[in-house]
């Protein structure tokens, strides 16, 4: 007869499950959705910070092209042409000093303006109007010029 009791034993012993109830994931998927929140406010604000940071990376890139145009041609791009002396039709891809269009663009894909000859004695200046592209502004949206880069 034990192994009858042993039987019924085993066929009546409630086998115990956890699972999560829907409280319960319910709970954890508002905690993780505040997590997500506090990342995307926090890496919102680095994207812009460093969208200006590669606008100033740009503005050297070409501030070097610039110097190899004066060592080949004893001349600054004048304020007329601007930086198109640095694509096609006036430079071909062989030329040290060469860049493709798109390069001649900030990060917000505004054009970067050169003008020549600068403040203060300088043969030229570099400058991208920031996320508007207006001239001013603060902010994500004040401008760049390579004359005062530590800004």
């Amino acid at each position: 007869m034990k192994k009858n009791e042993s039987q019924s034993k085993h066929m009546f012993r409630v086998q115990t499950r956890r699972a999560m109830t829907f409280v319960e994931l319910l709970a954890v998927l508002v905690i993780l959705g505040m997590v997500a929140g506090v990342f995307t406010i926090s890496i919102a604000g680095r994207f812009n910070t460093s969208k200006r940071e590669l606008a100033k990376s740009q503005l050297g890139l070409i501030s070097g092209n610039i110097e190899s145009y004066y060592a080949i041609n004893s001349e600054y791009p004048s304020g007329d042409l601007g930086l198109a002396l640095l694509t096609e039709p006036h430079a071909s891809p062989s030329d040290a000093y060469y860049m493709k269009p798109d390069q001649l663009l900030d990060p917000w894909g505004n054009m970067i303006y050169i003008e020549a000859p600068a403040r203060d004695g300088h043969p030229y200046e570099l400058v991208s109007f920031g996320a508007d592209g207006q001239p001013g502004g603060t902010d994500e949206n004040k401008d760049l010029r390579s004359l005062n880069m530590q800004d």
